[in-house]
């Protein structure tokens, strides 16, 4: 009998008991009075802590009511007990940060020497300024001296930033002091302060003997993913098993993001989840009661928390995963949600400053949904006949999703629209890969071969997530523009709100359908697929990579192209290639090895054949010179070597190499100005004219080759170094060019492109073209020569990056 055609009181008794949600009301009350006690202050707090108290009170008295009323006195009891102790705790940590000694020092920028306790692993600062790298480090104040003021011993927590050099190998539980100038926190989390530091970490104690092991554990993933993995997938398997994401490179971190998939390199609870259910599944197999399947359970989640390392993150999702699948394998689904909110509440009773944690909201969401959401349309699905190995596959993504979305939205300005997609196409791979790699840390202090064996097998996962990452970012379109802050999550959580609800009818659901319709009929042309790009005959097109270059020139065969630099991004300038129909590279061009000209090296080499890639002189810096020939190695793209002289002649395609005059082989790749004086400068023979691409070559370049006599004459200029103000007016003038493109990122903090040098140029007639305007920008040939050529942008600039 099928479903259907059973009686509607046979399908109630088999449909899941409705959740117990009597905890959510105390569970969200507590979590809405740590964000007033941290964002409003102390005083506040005490006001919600007495009000809370008094509504528990009165309904803990209340007598004579009606019986069917007792469960509503419960909830409020409990929700204004909950909320009252959270309140509590909360509010003395506002007051403990407020009259910390250190907080009136913080506003005048004094220097200060701080005693603390490393909490977390140090992680890297992202930044397109060439220069030492830093790091991030967070800790737990034990002491320390202000100025030349008397020391004081204190707790409280404590930002700083420091050199990646001497800051990047601390494990947490390490004492440590630093020396550095105090600045204010930009987060109400309870952060006490800011340290700017410039030198080494002072006193250093050794490293406890847990974090030593979990050291351990972590290298030896680390160097068996090097060992057999290429790059990008060896760099991403620590972060996907114990959030180890010093290896990402800056490319596949962006594209992980645009592709709403930069949870799977973060702890969460899904990471717990999956090693708690690995064992719980080998306890079923082993026919192992419930109590003894909770027992192995918690110990692989001790082993976990001690791999991952005990911070704050760990142990929160820690919690947030184990109650919860602990809870299932007793076999008392319906104490999910109880469970659930349990956790948030001990969770903000232990550590108030979560309340205004992305992650904390991020983690306590999808697992609300998961809880919550997928089940019911997972029931859906099914009742349509969709099998439940799909239906499953398909909800737990749609469900995290959407929940998640406000705060994403929120976060970064901008809705993927590729994420479902994304997720469900990662969704398979996710819990092998895990479970692989967890398996791969432990055995791989004694085993490498067996470490090795591991990680070989896990490769085809990760390198299938490092593609679908790829892939979804370079899709045209994969992200819109969303207002941030609190006022653009509320507003997208509203209308998820109204479109579930507007689903609920059948009435509504021909006007939801319609409307999304019509939003596709507006996107797909505009975003997706623009009218008229690529347009016919373009001979050189500006990729709109953000802060950085990548100049695509055409050959005359069709499909293949030279590439001149490829941005920092990787999705973005493969999504560029693939729109232009660029199949195949006869060569890619790196002026210099700056992160905003070869970053995106990845995606540029992603599927398409390569006839070689080209550097300068210099080598430096020797880091990025090293990833480079990794990747080419990866494609078997042989490296060539360019010097001023060098000509290189395709099918409608000559290039100059003009530069450098005066080649330094070995520069400070610390040297930002040094460096970019190394840039290769090419001028192009195309058939809309002479294109001179200078690269970033700032002042000593450009006099050397004004005085060397070289012909600078070009149709075209590529406005060296985005714009900045570092070029010789007689440089700029030299070419005498009719068209100026100024390739640089949209909102950039750097002042690119200088007004003087834009200035300059239009006075010289120069039509000036700029891709935070205008986006990619093709020059196109004319059909009669004698028109000359056209300039068509494409629009869609890149987002503002100080957003991300």
């Amino acid at each position: 009998m099928s479903d259907r055609a059973r009686p509607p009181a046979d399908r109630a008794a088999d449909a899941p008991a409705p959740p117990d949600l009597r905890l959510v009301p105390a569970a969200l009350a507590s979590w809405g009075v740590a964000i007033a006690a941290l964002t409003a202050g102390w005083g506040v707090a005490l006001v919600l802590v007495v009000l809370a108290a008094v509504a528990a009170v009165i309904a803990a008295r209340r007598s004579g009511a009606r019986a069917g009323r007792s469960g509503l006195r419960a909830v409020v009891v409990a929700a204004g007990g909950c909320t009252a102790a959270v309140g509590l705790v909360a509010g003395l940590g506002a007051f403990a940060v407020a009259s910390h000694p250190l907080r009136p020092a913080t506003g005048a920028g004094v220097s200060a020497r701080l005693d603390l306790v490393v909490t977390a692993d140090p992680r890297p600062v992202r930044s397109s300024v060439p220069g030492p790298g830093r790091v991030v480090v967070r800790g737990e104040l034990v002491g320390g001296q202000v100025g030349a003021g008397p020391g004081w011993r204190a707790g409280g927590r404590v930002v700083l930033l420091a050199p990646a050099d001497d800051w990047g190998g601390l494990l947490p539980g390490q004492l440590v002091s630093a020396r550095g100038r105090l600045g204010p926190p930009d987060r109400a989390d309870l952060t006490v302060a800011v340290l700017q530091v410039r030198g080494p970490p002072r006193a250093v104690a050794p490293v406890p003997a847990a974090q030593r092991a979990a050291g351990d554990l972590r290298g030896g993933l680390r160097d068996a993913a090097r060992a057999v993995l290429a790059e990008d997938p060896a760099g991403l398997l620590p972060g996907l098993v114990v959030g180890d994401t010093s290896g990402v490179s800056p490319g596949l971190e962006d594209d992980f993001r645009t592709a709403g998939l930069t949870h799977l390199t973060a702890v969460s609870g899904t990471n717990v989840a999956i090693v708690c259910g690995a064992v719980l599944l080998l306890a079923r197999l082993g026919r192992l009661g419930p109590r003894t399947a909770a027992v192995l359970a918690g110990l692989a989640l001790v082993g976990f928390v001690v791999l991952a390392r005990p911070s704050p993150s760990v142990l929160r999702a820690a919690v947030m995963g184990g109650v919860t699948v602990l809870a299932l394998a007793v076999g008392r689904r319906r104490s999910v949600v109880p469970a659930l909110c349990t956790a948030v509440i001990v969770l903000l009773l232990v550590d108030p400053g979560l309340a205004t944690d992305p992650g904390f909201a991020l983690s306590v969401l999808a697992t609300g949904a998961l809880v919550l959401l997928a089940p019911g349309f997972v029931a859906r699905m099914r009742a349509r006949r969709i099998p439940p190995g799909v239906a499953e596959a398909l909800a737990v993504p749609v469900a995290a999703h959407v929940v998640t979305a406000p705060v994403i939205a929120g976060l970064s300005g901008e809705v993927s629209l590729v994420a479902v997609v994304a997720n469900l196409l990662a969704a398979p791979v996710i819990a092998p890969v895990t479970v692989l790699g967890v398996l791969a840390a432990a055995v791989a202090p004694w085993w490498t071969a067996g470490a090795h064996a591991l990680v070989w097998a896990a490769g085809p996962g990760v390198a299938w997530l490092v593609w679908v990452a790829r892939r979804c970012a370079a899709v045209p379109g994969a992200t819109l523009d969303w207002p941030g802050g609190v006022a653009g999550a509320l507003a997208l959580a509203a209308v998820v709100v109204l479109v579930g609800a507007a689903l609920r009818w059948r009435r509504l659901r021909a006007v939801v359908a319609a409307l999304l319709v019509g939003a596709l009929l507006v996107l797909v042309p505009t975003r997706v697929a623009p009218p008229g790009w690529p347009p016919a005959r373009w001979t050189l097109v500006a990729c709109d990579v953000g802060q950085g270059d990548a100049l695509v020139l055409a050959t005359g065969e069709p499909g293949r192209a030279v590439l001149v630099d490829v941005g920092g991004d990787a999705g973005v300038v493969d999504g560029c290639l693939a729109r232009l129909g660029v199949r195949s590279l006869a060569l890619v061009v790196l002026t210099h090895l700056h992160a905003d000209h070869v970053g995106g090296l990845a995606g540029a080499l992603a599927g398409r054949s390569v006839g070689g890639i080209a550097l300068g002189p210099s080598r430096e810096p020797q880091d990025t010179l090293g990833q480079v020939a990794r990747r080419a190695a990866a494609v078997r793209a042989p490296l060539v070597g360019l010097a001023r002289g060098t000509v290189l002649r395709w099918p409608g395609l000559v290039l100059e190499v003009l530069g450098p005059v005066r080649p330094t082989v070995h520069v400070d790749g610390e040297d930002g100005s040094a460096v970019n004086d190394t840039s290769v400068v090419l001028r192009a023979h195309t058939p809309v004219g002479r294109v001179l691409l200078p690269g970033d070559a700032e002042l000593s370049s450009q006099a050397s080759l004004l005085g060397s006599g070289s012909d600078l004459h070009a149709e075209i200029l590529k406005v060296p170094h985005h714009g900045s103000r570092s070029s010789l007016p007689s440089f700029l003038t030299a070419a005498r060019a009719s068209l100026a493109l100024v390739s640089v990122g949209r909102g950039n903090t750097y002042g690119h492109p200088n007004p003087q040098v834009v200035g300059l140029l239009a006075r010289t007639g120069a039509m000036v073209r700029r891709t935070d305007e205008w986006g990619d920008i093709a020059v196109v040939a004319g059909v009669d020569p004698r028109a000359g050529p056209s300039v068509v942008a494409r629009g869609d600039p890149r987002p503002d990056p100080r957003r991300r």
